[in-house]
């Protein structure tokens, strides 16, 4: 099949590589242009990037001339779908010329997340929130449309609740994140700052995964997302570990729920992109561990290519007589360019794109 030509948007930043990476051989998308700042522009990829990612640059990508993140200079290279890493600011600008354009986008900035006709997808556990594409389309004037992925913590927070939240109900969440320092960019922390040392606040990051949850959790009725109704509270820390998001999560259920139950119901867990064997959708969503010291971001923050959620010390709470667990998952990966990847899968799959 002729696969789908597609743009990187903010190639250059640390998801941009995320996304060279997962896409350059892709069999349903093909990579035929990267974008930056200006300051990037008319240079060639391997030349203005710093690549800080495990592995080499791939070879197909590194002599691609970097180019202005605009919409008549990308259409000229045939470009049929854009994913987007670039800064929330910019892409509040950017992003809806593409969608007017007929050019659809998959986000990962947060922008439009909380727009009340934009998407944040996670496809495997909220795939029927595509339909808001069509309605997007229509109360904007576009030809395109923008799908957001959701913060990097409330992917790895709603992906592990998915099956508890099917089978119990929640009523109350607690979580607390001890969250990767590359989640705050290559320049985002001195390492004055964070070596030998906790930061307890990330700017925003609390407010942030607490809207998104609900929405994401919301039911989508007659073109509304009427948001979910449990109550939910987060703490935000940001800790010494370069890649992967752990997450400590206290659940009152609606129904009562034995820690077994949990696991077993984690355990089988699977959704759409599994039953449609998409490209990059993990075979098991939800890895779980029995071991009492796991997960630990070193050793299982790659699980799946990065795609799957690890779960350990799931236990009965006597305090919300719940459920709780530890979650950990690749901020990067599944928490940013390979959850976008996976929605752009699915969202051709269903023929959206």
């Amino acid at each position: 099949m002729d696969r789908i030509k597609v743009a990187i948007l903010g190639a250059t930043g640390l998801v941009g590589q995320h996304f060279v990476k997962l896409l350059h051989k892709h069999p349903w998308f093909e990579i035929v242009a990267l974008s930056s700042s200006p300051l990037s522009a008319g240079k060639i990829y391997r030349k203005v990037v710093k690549w800080y990612i495990s592995g080499e640059m791939p070879e197909e990508v590194a002599d691609i001339e970097v180019l202005r993140t605009d919409v008549d200079v990308l259409r000229k290279e045939g470009v049929e779908l854009v994913f987007s890493a670039l800064p929330s600011k910019i892409a509040r600008e950017v992003e809806p010329r593409f969608a007017s354009a007929g050019i659809p986008v998959i986000s990962d900035a947060s922008a439009f997340r909380m727009e009340q006709d934009v998407p944040i997808l996670i496809p495997e556990v909220n795939y029927d929130h595509l339909k808001l594409t069509k309605l997007q389309m229509r109360r904007r004037g576009w030809r395109g449309f923008i799908i957001t992925n959701p913060n990097c913590t409330a992917a790895v927070l709603a992906l592990s609740l998915k099956p508890i939240f099917d089978e119990f109900g929640i009523k109350e969440l607690i979580m607390v994140s001890m969250q990767a320092i590359s989640g705050a960019g290559y320049k985002g922390l001195p390492s004055m700052a964070i070596f030998d040392n906790i930061i307890p606040y990330i700017p925003e990051e609390e407010e942030k995964v607490e809207r998104e949850m609900l929405k994401m959790f919301g039911r989508l009725h007659e073109g509304v997302i009427r948001r979910a109704e449990f109550r939910i509270s987060c703490s935000c820390n940001r800790v010494l570990v370069y890649n992967g998001h752990t997450e400590v999560v206290f659940v009152k259920t609606d129904r009562k729920a034995h820690a077994d139950d949990v696991k077993k119901a984690m355990r089988r867990f699977k959704s759409l992109p599994q039953n449609l064997n998409l490209p990059s959708a993990p075979s098991r969503p939800i890895v779980v561990r029995d071991e009492m010291d796991r997960p630990q971001p070193r050793l299982d923050r790659n699980e799946y290519g990065g795609m799957s959620v690890v779960v350990g010390r799931i236990r009965e709470d006597p305090v919300l007589e719940g459920i709780k667990y530890v979650a950990l998952g690749h901020n990067l990966i599944r928490g940013a360019a390979g959850n976008a990847v996976l929605s752009a899968e699915l969202a051709y799959r269903m023929s959206y794109i």
